[in-house]
């Protein structure tokens, strides 16, 4: 677990970076004077991924020995998890592309649950149209906008 902790941590803290340095200058526009900039909740959001980066593995690093240190790192089943929700996302985005935003959110809650187990289909149904549905009533009801 300990070997886990810091290896998450140094690739979370590198995507942080990452983002901060390059993709967020690179894609989002600033704002004349006088305005917020939409860059702050994104680069807030990534500063925050950083310092708790650093942090896990600083209190890793802090604990005691590994009590297992020839365990692998991550699990199997761990990295089939990933295999699946990584799926999931590419299916939503391709749906989000090609099809619609709507397909999108549906095929990204409904796939995220089938990939974590759930086989309630009255839970497989009901959640991203109760989800879709809240969705659609803020933006186009309560404020007012559109999902472009």
């Amino acid at each position: 677990m300990k070997r886990a902790n810091i290896v998450s941590g140094f690739v979370m803290g590198s995507f942080g970076l990452l983002m901060l340095l390059v993709v967020i200058p690179a894609q989002i526009e600033p704002a004349p004077d006088g305005f917020v900039s939409p860059r702050l909740v994104p680069n807030i959001t990534m500063i925050l991924v950083v310092g708790l980066s650093i942090l896990m593995v600083i209190n890793t690093l802090r604990t005691g020995p590994d009590l297992q240190p020839d365990a692998v790192t991550f699990q199997r089943s761990e990295l089939v998890a990933l295999v699946k929700i990584s799926a999931v996302f590419a299916v939503s985005l391709g749906s989000f592309l090609w099809v619609s935003p709507l397909v999108a959110g549906v095929a990204l809650v409904s796939g995220t649950l089938l990939a974590l187990g759930e086989r309630n289909i009255l839970v497989l149904v009901l959640m991203p149209a109760v989800l879709m549905f809240a969705v659609w009533l803020l933006f186009y009801r309560v404020l007012g906008t559109a999902i472009v």
